[in-house]
């Protein structure tokens, strides 16, 4: 009962925050609920192989035998959906003064599940595969040439089986590109996100946020992965509100995070946009 309760509430009653991402979200006090409750729109899961189970956690070492990805995330999303009609948030318009719009669905918001493949990707991803299939009512849909949205989408980072999902005719995930997918410019249907390390491409962050050679630099990216028709992401980033302020206003899709209530916090009040130099 206690469980139910949480799934549903208090987050149906907030905008979902869509360019919130839940930076390894297992290591919150509730896994998923949490960042429900903060109204994310995405979180991240680490999996680990071990004896033919799917195990969420940080370091081989920290592997539980009842945490797994089906108890910790699939179930309880599969959960939320049934009960909210096919979607994990429901019946709000769209905002885009919080982020991006709707999912091509038409209704609900696209909600992301960014599984982080630790154990090698090809045996893991065997693994995962008929896990992912019992979820397929819920999941988005993936060919070479489309993608069918679904109330949670599911995209591999990590050791990525990247030979291995891109000759599949149809498949329930994606995959997560690098900065140098994005000369390739392969299919956006099988690389809809970039994620990048920041610290080897930019500086550190100064007090009054970017310098002028990094800004420049960081809007030539984000013109880059939107012209593929992609969204950018970060990690390795201060949870810091100079940080947040710059990827806001810039552009940079998923803002990534270990402060979930912050975040949330800013997002809620984002600043207003300002005319780009």
């Amino acid at each position: 009962m206690l469980m139910t309760l949480a799934l549903f509430s208090p987050a149906l009653a907030a905008q979902p925050l869509t360019r919130a991402h839940a930076h390894n979200d297992y290591e919150h006090k509730r896994p998923l609920l949490d960042a429900l409750d903060q109204a994310f729109c995405s979180v991240e899961a680490d999996i680990y192989l071990v004896t033919n189970q799917l195990l969420v956690a940080h370091n081989l070492r920290d592997v539980k035998p009842e945490r797994t990805l089906e108890k910790l995330y699939l179930d309880p999303l599969r959960e939320r959906v049934r009960a909210n009609r096919g979607h994990v948030y429901t019946e709000f318009a769209t905002n885009t003064a919080l982020g991006r719009p709707m999912s091509a669905a038409g209704s609900g918001i696209e909600f992301t599940l960014l599984i982080d493949l630790k154990t090698g990707g090809e045996e893991t991803y065997r693994a995962l595969r008929p896990v992912l299939s019992k979820y397929a009512e819920m999941l988005t849909r993936f060919t070479p040439t489309s993608t069918i949205p679904g109330a949670v989408t599911v995209i591999l980072t990590g050791n990525r089986p990247v030979q291995m999902v891109a000759v599949e005719p149809e498949r329930l995930c994606a995959l997560d590109g690098r900065l140098s997918d994005l000369d390739a410019n392969q299919s956006v249907h099988l690389f809809p996100l970039v994620s990048e390390s920041w610290s080897p491409t930019f500086r550190k962050f100064e007090a009054d946020g970017l310098s002028d050679a990094d800004r420049t630099k960081l809007r030539q990216l984000i013109s880059k992965t939107h012209g593929q028709g992609r969204r950018l992401r970060f990690w390795g980033v201060p949870d810091q509100l100079v940080v947040w302020r710059e990827f806001y206003s810039e552009g940079v899709d998923m803002l990534n995070t270990d402060d979930l209530p912050g975040l949330a916090a800013f997002l809620q009040s984002p600043p207003k946009p300002q005319s780009k130099q």
